[in-house]
Parts: C-alpha cells; structure tokens; sequence
C-alpha cells in the first residue's frame, strides 16, 4: 500500500516537472528541479512508524497525513504562535485606527500613580531632548569661529522657525540674540542663555494654574480636542491630581463613540476612587452630560471631568455635536462648563493653530494642555500658539505615565527647550 502510495506521488510530481520546466524556462527550473529533488529523497524513504501509528497523528480532518508529511521538527510550537499573533496585531492596526492610542494610555495607568521616581525637572528635560537636541545641534553648525553677522543672525532664525516657535517670536528671539554682540565672537551657551530668556518672557503671562472654585460645585471642566490627542489619559490624570488635593471628583465618558475610551476611564475611577457616569457605546453623549451634573450635584463632588469624542476640527457636523452638549450642559447648570479645556499633541505642529482657532470658536476654549511633547522636536509650537491666541496654558505632558502631566511653568519649559540645567 505505501510503495503504491509513493509510485502514485512521484507519477503526479514528474507532471508537474514538466509543466514548469515549460512555464519557467531553465534559469528559474534549476531551483525548482533541486528543490523537488530534495523532496523526492525525504519521500523515498518512508517516515518511522510511530509518525503514521500513533492516535494523536490522526486527528479529525487530516491532521494524520500532515503529520506523516512533515516530521514533527518542522513545525516547533513556538513559531507556530508567532505566525498567528503578528498578522492579528496587524490587522487592529489597520481596522481600528484608535486601538493603538488606546491600548498605549491604558497601560501606564495604575502604579505610576504612587510618585514619580524622577524630579518633574529631569523628566522634563529628558522630555523635551528631542527639541533641545534639534535647536543645539542647528545653533552649533552656524556659530563658527567667525564673528556675529547678519547672515548668521537670519540661519539662527531659520532655526527657530523650523523648531515652529513662530515666525514673529523667532525674528524677535534672533534680534535679541544680535543685541549687543553684532560683530563680536558668540558662543552657543550663550545664544542658548539668550533663547531662554526670550522664550521666558513670552510665556511668563500664560503660565497659570487652573484654579478650582470652590462656590460652583460641581465645578465643571469640559475636556475637547482632536482624535488621538490624548483626552481620556489627561482626564485621568487630572482627576488623580485633584483627588490628591482633597477635591472630589467625578468622571463623566462623554467619548460615546469608544468603547475603549469608556473602559479606559472606568478603570481610571477604579484606581483613584472616585465615581464614572457612563452609558453604552453610542449614546448620546449631550443626555449623559445632563445626567452626569445632576449626579455629582447629588454626589456632593467638587469637580467634574468631562472626556468628549476625538472631532477633526474641518468636520462641521461633529463641532455641532460639542455645541449641543454645551447647550444641555447650561440646561442644568447656567454657568457650565465652568472651564473648556483644549488638549493638543506637540506633534502635529503646525496644525495645532488652527485646532485653537475652530474649537476656541466652537466650544469657547478657556485654556490649553499640550501633550506628548517628548515626541517631537518641534516643542517651539506651544509659544507660538500661547503668544498667538493668549490662551493660559495650564498642564504640558513628556510621557504616558501617570506623573507626565505637570502645571506648567514657563521656566523650567524655556531652560529645557533651550538645553540648558535648571
């Protein structure tokens, strides 16, 4: 029965040599002709007998004769789970364009909320290398050995507009740079000392904290901003911060378009401790802005944090939505939201103005969070927005985990995006 078996194999397989050797001419056949050949070897000698005897070989639908095909050194579990999970992880990212933010802001979650193990001032710093780097690395191929000219002045500002600090703000920076030193020797501590100065005095006016009013209970916060921006995590660790500081809080999962936003919320309230108002995906979200005053009226919390679906800002139908849920909100509570808060990514750039521009129109922005800025080398875009729109700028984030987010302090941001120490 086997030598039929294999006489009938080798019959079929000489079929095929002579189909491709047509098809492929004989520079491809040499490979196919040596591979088949191998093949014909392995298969000429029958494979031991406990491959083709033993009960766990004949598994239902054919398992049997593969097994008997391949010796079981060809197929080692361990690769086998590899070629099944990454086609998987492939696949959510390219169906789900969300996922990946999500998955990432869920993680760092919970344990980071104990303390920061490094000072505020090194995570910035080390946040903000990628900027610093940049600007450094541009100050130091222009300033050569020769004396301060004009030419130079104008490739220093070309740095500072590709950094997009503003065109405005980085003529002004490279004319405070030439002030005193036209014609002189410059070193590039010294043009840093100076960009940090400058960029001091630009956002000394919009450092400011946000102040909760005790009198407005709930005091209502209203969190807004583009998809992946990085809303639910700054709620999170918003809420964190003021629970800390003895403010009771209530998250609202406004994001009823998610259901990751929802969970990922959700478990925020369960680490800090603190109540969710949430519905299932697809409600509406401006009813459950209704429900969700009303509870923390009865709750007795001192602050509530609202998260609102990702909107492009082009898209007029999703700004409409924002507008109605501020409507509802004043239904109940004439002077909410109390507070609008625009979270933006450093790493859109330039994009990020025209985010202020339509969600400040829309949704009337009282101040800004900008995030991820240790993704980009391009962190000069807060001072371009904070001098453009006169916005305060309340909290900046250098990472995902739960100590990242920081009141912001013009400072230490000028001297870090400078690369200089504190």
């Amino acid at each position: 029965m086997w030598s039929q078996l294999i006489d009938f194999v080798l019959q079929q397989e000489r079929a095929i040599e002579l189909a491709a050797a047509f098809l492929l001419g004989s520079g491809s056949w040499g490979i196919v002709s040596t591979t088949i050949s191998r093949l014909r070897r392995r298969r000429q000698t029958p494979p031991p007998e406990p491959a083709i005897a033993t009960p766990s070989d004949e598994a239902p639908g054919g398992a049997g004769e593969e097994a008997s095909a391949h010796p079981a050194p060809f197929a080692p579990e361990v690769a086998a789970k590899d070629e099944v999970f990454e086609p998987d992880l492939s696949a959510l990212v390219e169906d789900e364009a969300f996922e990946p933010e999500s998955a990432r802001e869920i993680t760092p979650v919970g344990p980071p909320l104990a303390g920061p193990t490094r000072s505020w001032w090194t995570r910035l710093r080390d946040g903000l290398s990628r900027s610093s780097g940049s600007i450094g690395e541009g100050f130091a191929a222009i300033l050569t050995k020769r004396k301060l000219d004009a030419s130079m002045l104008d490739d220093l500002e070309d740095v500072l507009i590709r950094a997009d600090l503003g065109v405005a703000t980085a003529a002004r920076i490279a004319k405070a740079i030439g002030h005193g030193r036209y014609d002189k020797n410059v070193g590039v501590e010294e043009v840093k000392a100076v960009l940090a100065a400058e960029i001091e005095r630009a956002l000394n006016p919009y450092a400011r904290p946000l102040e909760i009013d005790g009198g407005k209970k709930p005091f209502v916060i209203l969190v807004v901003g583009v998809n992946g921006s990085g809303k639910t995590t700054t709620i999170g660790k918003l809420a964190a911060r003021f629970s800390s500081n003895g403010h009771g809080v209530l998250l609202a999962a406004g994001d009823t378009f998610r259901a990751a936003a929802i969970e990922q919320l959700r478990i925020w309230g369960e680490r800090i401790g603190c109540p969710v108002i949430a519905r299932e995906q697809g409600s509406d979200a401006s009813a459950l802005a209704f429900d969700a005053i009303k509870e923390a009226r009865q709750r007795g919390a001192g602050v509530m944090l609202m998260d609102t679906a990702g909107r492009l800002q082009n898209r007029a139908e999703l700004m409409g939505e924002l507008k109605k849920i501020i409507r509802v909100m004043k239904k109940v509570d004439p002077g909410a939201p109390h507070a609008v808060l625009l979270v933006l990514d450093a790493t859109v750039g330039q994009n990020a103005i025209s985010q202020v521009e339509i969600f400040g129109r829309v949704a009337g922005v009282t101040g800004l969070v900008m995030t991820k800025l240790d993704g980009t080398a391009r962190g000069g875009i807060l001072v371009a927005i904070a001098e453009k729109f006169q916005l305060p700028v309340h909290f900046i984030g250098v990472g995902e985990g739960a100590n990242d987010l920081e009141a912001f302090e013009a400072r230490d941001f000028a001297r870090a995006i400078a690369g200089l120490e504190s």
